[in-house]
């Protein structure tokens, strides 16, 4: 059975290495004008270097295209994308059916990784976009365990899946915030990557705080907890899941570097011997939940339908 890939969103370059060194299989890495909600923004200059590092240590990178498109982009994709073949990208994530099209006219040797965030809720849709020529499906977080299992037991690509990190609750093309602040004569700087200038939804009743950002995609909200599935990962593995991802978006450096070696150490684990990882999966969440920050609880998502957002 190959043995299951961690993918993680570093948040520069300073950190492929680091990760890389932790237990990281692969990386996900662009730019906000083509990619959705990153953990952090990489220059043409840095995906470049990204990519060096990585293939240095034996590890893949993705680049993120995955933005939802107007007219007035259309024209860059073919550009961007003879880019990240020229740098030699692993694969190129997508959402919009204009960039595999694009694709295929300027890269057609370029691997494809279809990824919506929503929409990949059966294996029907996942087989469908693997007959249009993709290689992965990227599934929603909004499904459960069972679910997850049963796509990838009929799917004829690859799945990925969501095991650690926040959601997205809500996007929105629009700049709500900033023409909010626009409305009343301030000016609001977007820099929300910045952990210090943060900007959160408050839930008086429910006493939850939701993370609000704002990029060249829009405005998005996100959920109030992260998700946190090391202790119950074994059906998955099972199953042979391709990918599972770590999102380090609005995390620190430490904490997403601590967080890659605990999952490293259980994906191992598992892969050497199951009953180990069953012994030692409480002492890895327990080391995940020492670490994390005080504002952000651990759930399960929606993997055991235990979690209403």
């Amino acid at each position: 059975m190959k043995k299951t890939e961690l993918l993680v969103t570093p948040l520069t370059v300073d950190d492929i290495a680091p990760l890389a060194e932790a237990g990281a299989d692969a990386f996900v890495v662009g730019e906000q004008r083509y990619g959705l909600r990153l953990a952090g923004e990489f220059s043409r200059e840095d995906v470049e270097k990204a990519i060096e590092l990585a293939h240095s240590k034996g590890k893949k990178v993705y680049i993120a295209m995955n933005a939802i498109f107007h007219n007035e982009k259309i024209e860059e994709l073919g550009d961007y994308i003879r880019f990240a073949a020229a740098a030699k990208a692993d694969a190129i994530i997508f959402g919009d059916p204009a960039v595999l099209l694009t694709a295929k006219e300027v890269a057609p040797e370029m691997k494809l990784h279809w990824s919506t965030e929503t929409t990949g809720t059966n294996w029907y849709t996942c087989n469908y976009w693997g007959k249009k020529g993709t290689g992965r499906a990227v599934l929603a977080r909004e499904i459960n365990m069972d679910a997850i299992v049963e796509t990838k037991e009929n799917a004829e690509v690859e799945i990925e899946v969501l095991v650690h990190g926040m959601s997205c609750m809500f996007q929105s093309k629009r700049s709500l915030l900033g023409n909010y602040y626009e409305y009343q004569g301030k000016v609001l700087e977007i820099e929300n990557r910045k952990m210090e200038k943060n900007m959160f939804l408050h839930d008086k009743e429910r006493a939850n705080k939701y993370p609000i950002f704002e990029d060249e995609n829009g405005t998005h909200i996100m959920s109030p907890n992260d998700i946190c599935i090391i202790d119950e990962l074994q059906d998955m593995l099972e199953a042979g899941v391709d990918s599972f991802k770590i999102d380090g978006i609005l995390k620190s450096q430490e904490y997403l570097l601590a967080v890659t070696k605990l999952y490293r150490e259980a994906i191992d684990l598992f892969f050497e011997d199951p009953d180990a990882y069953d012994d030692k999966k409480d002492e890895l969440l327990k080391a995940i939940e020492e670490i994390q920050p005080a504002n952000r609880s651990l759930d399960t998502g929606f993997y055991f339908k235990e979690t209403v957002y």
